[in-house]
């Protein structure tokens, strides 16, 4: 059985129900649009406590008979300039998930945007070609095939198109092969070129 695909610039595409007509598994997109996420957290955060503060090797007063507070160290927390008491350390936020999971979610959104008619396919390869890294030469063929806010998945690297993409504010240019849960889902339509669609295809079959 297969499935219809809405074109953008001629007839639908017919693709297999086998890839496109999973069952959505939403805690599963949930946890790799999370896991995604983390990987992507730098973890820089540092403080320094009493023991990375710079000085305070020498106790600053003898231990009795001074009438004040005893003290070890100008670098004590509760001291002016000391160091933190519960200082941040960097850390790693990534999270564990396997490559069966992985591929299940990205297999559950794709099916879920075509049910949403979501995923558009482009039949003729030249639609998106550009002589030239205008962004004003895309945005008017965006504007052709009624779409704004879009995600083109293509095959092989394009340069014109990608310099010209940077400067659309909801315009993102992938490769088949570096597409992620959070980029398919940030975007209101998924516009992929024929080649991308068979590849696509090919790899949730």
């Amino acid at each position: 059985m297969s499935l219809a695909v809405a074109s953008a610039d001629g007839e639908a595409v017919q693709v297999s129900e086998a890839a496109f007509g999973r069952e959505f598994n939403e805690p599963l997109v949930h946890q790799a649009v999370v896991a995604w996420l983390a990987v992507a957290r730098s973890g820089s955060k540092a403080q320094k406590s009493r023991s990375d503060a710079r000085g305070g090797g020498r106790k600053p007063w003898r231990q009795k008979r001074t009438g004040r507070a005893r003290a070890g160290s100008i670098r004590s927390p509760i001291w002016v300039g000391g160091g933190r008491t519960f200082a941040a350390r960097p850390a790693d936020h990534s999270q564990k998930l396997n490559r069966k999971m992985f591929q299940g979610a990205i297999h559950c959104i794709f099916s879920e945007l075509l049910r949403q008619n979501r995923l558009v396919s482009l039949s003729s390869p030249a639609a998106l070609s550009l002589d030239s890294p205008k962004t004003k030469l895309l945005a008017n063929r965006l504007d052709e095939l009624g779409v704004e806010d879009v995600l083109i998945l293509t095959v092989e690297s394009d340069r014109n198109l990608e310099l010209a993409a940077r400067n659309l504010r909801d315009v993102e240019v992938r490769n088949v092969a570096s597409i992620d849960p959070v980029c398919l889902l940030a975007h209101q339509k998924v516009l992929a070129t024929l080649p991308a669609l068979k590849a696509i295809e090919e790899r949730l079959s």
